[in-house]
């Protein structure tokens, strides 16, 4: 098995990018998803409420991250410093203190056609794992809830077979993704190396509608699939439809394209389907 992609989304929900390689942290990708966009009250917005951010281009840049769209323009934006206004912000049930770009506000909130801002994570460190699948010194950056999301060729292909249209992986928003394997083996990993990086598998990854959503249009035209499909085979008795694994890194470490995967330990399969 080798790793055969590496994808980074800066801001969350807006749109991702491939590397040659990365440096991992215990937080996830090396600025992986450190920016999020929030409503008046501090609350996270993503696709699911504005489908049009799948638009919206976020290019690392020195100093910060480039917003591009076809239409609306570029903007770049720094990093705020500590000169910046702080807020509470809201990432499902978690609340962490992030720093506001307010120069990105009128940018963001013209385009989606409501007064939003962009919150940065300062502090890797702020935001805690659930204590049923991690460790108490765990952190995770804006990311629905792991560090990273890793993904099997295989197991789309064995999903694609059974869709009447075949779809990308980038609907799914990995972070590493893996070939090499057969399908579905990745539910009975707990720990794999990929390079010189080690991982603890912490959970399966229930899937919301956003892989019903074309990754660059933001457009929904198969109606509910891939979702539809994932259920009749995937759907978790805790967790709901499942594809792809949520993992933690021990330390962090440098991954390239084609590093080697080797599983270090296997367990019975984390999830649970109906019968």
């Amino acid at each position: 098995m080798r790793l055969a992609e590496i994808r980074r989304y800066p801001v969350k929900s807006l749109r991702g990018h491939s590397l040659r390689e990365a440096v991992v942290e215990r937080v996830g990708l090396s600025g992986d998803r450190r920016w999020m966009i929030i409503d008046q009250a501090g609350k996270f917005l993503t696709q699911r409420q504005h489908r049009k951010l799948a638009q919206i281009d976020a290019i690392p840049i020195e100093g910060g991250v480039e917003l591009r769209h076809a239409q609306h323009g570029t903007l770049a934006v720094i990093f705020p410093d500590e000169r910046a206004p702080q807020e509470t912000v809201l990432v499902w049930r978690d609340t962490v203190r992030a720093r506001i770009a307010g120069a990105a506000s009128a940018y963001l909130s013209d385009y989606i056609g409501q007064p939003v801002r962009l919150a940065y994570l300062h502090d890797p460190k702020a935001r805690t794992i659930d204590s049923a699948f991690g460790h108490a010194d765990d952190r995770v950056s804006f990311a629905d809830g792991f560090p990273l999301l890793i993904t099997l060729t295989a197991s789309l292909d064995d999903l694609n077979r059974r869709l009447a249209k075949p779809i990308t992986m980038d609907r799914f928003r990995a972070n590493l993704i893996i070939e090499g394997s057969p399908a579905w083996i990745e539910d009975t990993w707990r720990c794999i190396r990929i390079g010189a990086l080690t991982l603890r598998i912490a959970k399966p990854c229930s899937r919301c509608a956003i892989p019903t959503l074309n990754p660059l249009t933001g457009e929904q035209p198969d109606g509910n699939e891939p979702l539809q499909t994932l259920a009749s085979f995937r759907r978790d008795l805790r967790f709901g439809i499942m594809f792809g694994q949520n993992a933690i890194p021990d330390a962090s470490a440098c991954v390239f394209l084609g590093d080697r995967v080797d599983i270090l330990q296997v367990g019975a399969p984390n999830v649970q389907f109906s019968q």
